[in-house]
């Protein structure tokens, strides 16, 4: 099984980097900067444990891959950008593969089933960030993330086993749900807290304020019927 990273930023570029470090093969697609220090040095990951540089091929454009029936696609991109990378991949030939949404937001997923059958969400929990092309660093010890996985938009099937399988036995902490949307929503309320820190510099103020807005959203959640994780 290959698994293809689509957008080699932070956390794709983390993901990447920890699968190829144990063995996995791993096929990048990036652009500008990134993707020419990627190929011309690699991709340098930095966690708690050290810094090491990882190698693996990466390109410019899904077309320039051959695509195999047993390729994994893991969608990494900003929302914004996902459209386009759904056009692109459909182009390119990409079929039947599933195509997992390892993105912030609960938009990807049904975007992306409008071109491919086999969608999945994944809900990202790995502090990581991206400044200088060719390098990554991230922040969590002694796994560097956690991810909850699921068919969209309910369920599991060999795909999520198999994907959380390598996952788990590559330093991360994997679970498969059957709701994974749930979590993605969880998250999202989690989210709210991070432009409220960033405004506002007293803790207090950002504890009431963060309080009034997930109060906001879980009525919004609520009136349209949405559900989400509770823990």
């Amino acid at each position: 099984m290959r698994i293809i990273v689509y957008g080699i930023g932070a956390i794709g570029g983390a993901i990447a980097a920890q699968l190829s470090f144990f063995g996995h093969t791993v096929l990048g697609i990036a652009r500008g900067r990134q993707l020419d220090a990627i190929r011309a040095s690699g991709l340098s990951l930095s966690t708690p444990q050290g810094t090491r540089t990882a190698r693996f091929p990466v390109y410019a454009d899904p077309a320039e891959i051959s695509f195999e029936p047993d390729d994994v696609v893991l969608l990494t991109m900003k929302t914004p950008d996902t459209l386009g990378a759904l056009q692109r991949l459909n182009a390119a030939g990409l079929a039947t593969q599933p195509v997992f949404c390892f993105q912030n937001g609960v938009a990807n997923e049904a975007l992306a089933l409008r071109f491919f059958a086999n969608v999945y969400g994944a809900t990202v929990m790995l502090p990581a960030d991206y400044d200088t092309p060719g390098e990554v660093g991230t922040y969590f010890a002694p796994k560097i993330g956690a991810f909850d996985i699921g068919r969209y938009p309910s369920g599991t099937d060999d795909a999520v086993e198999k994907l959380c399988g390598v996952l788990s036995t590559s330093g991360f902490i994997v679970e498969a749900r059957d709701n994974v949307m749930d979590s993605k929503y969880r998250k999202l309320l989690a989210n709210l807290r991070n432009i409220i820190d960033a405004a506002l510099g007293d803790t207090e103020l950002q504890r009431k304020w963060y309080a009034r807005a997930l109060a906001e959203a879980e009525a919004v959640l609520t009136a349209a019927g949405i559900a989400w994780d509770k823990t």
